[in-house]
C-alpha cells in the first residue's frame, strides 16, 4: 500500500467515526423529542379530561325563578290571611321526608326514626342494604350519588298529593313544623331548592348535612334531568367525584333550579351545620354579652352533629318541656299526621 494511499486511509475513517457521532446524536434527540412529545401529548390529554369535566353554565331565561334568599313569613304577612286561609294553609304543607342510611349508622337510623322523623306526614329510610333491624328501601346501591338519585326518584313516583321534600341524613336533627312555617306561603308549583347555602368556586349548593328542601317542581324538573347522561350523568365523568351536594346543585342548575339561603324574618339561617351546644358555646365567646341573638335563630329548622342520645335530649327541649301557664300565641298550628306516633 502506497503513503498516498494510507494519507486517504484517515479522512475517510475520520468521516465515518463523524458520522458515527452524529448519527447517535440523531438518534438522541429523536429519542428526547420523542419522550418530549410523550409527555406533551399526555399533558395535553390532561387538560382535555379536565375541561370535559366542566360543564358550562346553563344559560338561563332573565325571568328564570330565582329568589337567593327565601324568608319564612312574618307575624305582620300572617295577619293580613283569614282564619280560613291560614287553616287550609297549615293543611296542604306536608312534608315527604327522604332520609338516607346505612347499616353502620344504625344508631343514628335508630334515632332519627324514634324522634324527629315521626313529625313528617310521611318519612321513607333509603338504604344501601337490607337491614334486619330496621325497615327501609332497600335501594341495593353502594355508590352514594347512584343511591341518592334512586331515592329522589322513588320519593317523586310516590309523593301522593305531598308537594315538599326534606332530604337528610340520619346525623341531621329537624325540626318539621318549622320548616313548614317557612314554606308555608311558598308555592311548591314553583321551584324552590333551600337550606344552608354554601359556595364552591362559582357553584352555589345546598349543604347536605344540613339538609335539603325541594319543592314538588324542583324535584320533577331534577327526576327529568337524571335522564340526560350529558347534562346530569349516574356516575361523574370528572378525574375526582364530587361531592353528592354539589352534584345536585349542578344537576338542578341545568333546570333553572338554583339553591336559596333559608332564613328567619330577621335574616338567620335556619339550616346549621353545627350542633345547638356548639353554637351557644362560639356565641359565648364572640357575643358574651347577648349569647341568645349571637347564637342561632328561634326558628331553626335544622342542626348536626349530635348524638343518638343528644337527638333525644333535643326531642324533650322542643316537644316536651314548657312551662306552666305560658302560651306562645301562635297562629296557626301544624298537626302531625294521623295516627302517627309522634311527641
Amino acid at each position: 500500500m502506497t503513503a498516498a494511499g494510507c494519507i486517504n486511509l484517515q479522512p475517510v475513517r475520520a468521516q465515518d467515526h463523524l458520522n458515527s457521532k452524529l448519527s447517535a446524536a440523531k438518534m438522541v434527540s429523536e429519542g428526547s423529542s420523542f419522550v418530549k412529545g410523550m409527555s406533551m401529548g399526555g399533558l395535553f390529554c390532561l387538560v382535555v379530561s379536565l375541561l370535559s369535566s366542566f360543564s358550562p353554565s346553563p344559560k338561563t331565561s332573565t325571568e328564570e325563578h330565582h329568589h337567593h334568599h327565601v324568608k319564612a313569613p312574618s307575624k305582620d304577612e300572617l295577619k293580613e290571611l283569614s282564619d280560613a286561609q291560614m287553616q287550609e294553609l297549615s293543611k296542604q304543607v306536608q312534608v315527604y321526608c327522604v332520609v338516607m342510611v346505612q347499616p353502620k349508622l344504625i344508631v343514628y337510623w335508630a334515632a332519627a326514626l324514634d324522634t324527629w322523623s315521626k313529625h313528617c306526614d310521611k318519612s321513607v329510610f333509603y338504604t344501601s342494604e337490607e337491614s334486619k333491624a330496621l325497615e327501609a328501601v332497600d335501594l341495593n346501591e353502594k355508590d352514594e350519588w347512584a343511591r341518592l338519585r334512586k331515592a329522589l326518584k322513588h320519593a317523586y313516583e310516590n309523593a301522593g298529593d305531598l308537594r315538599w321534600f326534606f332530604l337528610a341524613k340520619p346525623t341531621t336533627f329537624a325540626i318539621i313544623e318549622n320548616l313548614k312555617y317557612l314554606v308555608l306561603t311558598k308555592d311548591p308549583s314553583e321551584p324552590f331548592y333551600l337550606g344552608n347555602v354554601m359556595k364552591s368556586g362559582e357553584l352555589e349548593y345546598v349543604d347536605y348535612e344540613s339538609g335539603i328542601v325541594l319543592s314538588y317542581e324542583a324535584l320533577k324538573r331534577l327526576v327529568h334531568v337524571f335522564q340526560d347522561k350529558e347534562k346530569c350523568p349516574e356516575r361523574g365523568n370528572a378525574l375526582w367525584k364530587m361531592n353528592d351536594d354539589k352534584q345536585l346543585a349542578e344537576c338542578l342548575k341545568y333546570t333553572g333550579v338554583f339553591a336559596e339561603n333559608g332564613e328567619d324574618t330577621h335574616g338567620k339561617g335556619l339550616f346549621n351545620s353545627k350542633s345547638v351546644h356548639t353554637l351557644i358555646s362560639d356565641s359565648m365567646k364572640a357575643n358574651p354579652n347577648n349569647v341568645l341573638e349571637g347564637c342561632c335563630s328561634d326558628m331553626a329548622v335544622t342542626f348536626t352533629g349530635m348524638s343518638p342520645g343528644q337527638m333525644q335530649v333535643m326531642m324533650f327541649g322542643v316537644y316536651r318541656l314548657r312551662p306552666y301557664g305560658h302560651d306562645f300565641h301562635d297562629v296557626l298550628a301544624f298537626y302531625p299526621p294521623e295516627g302517627s306516633n309522634n311527641d
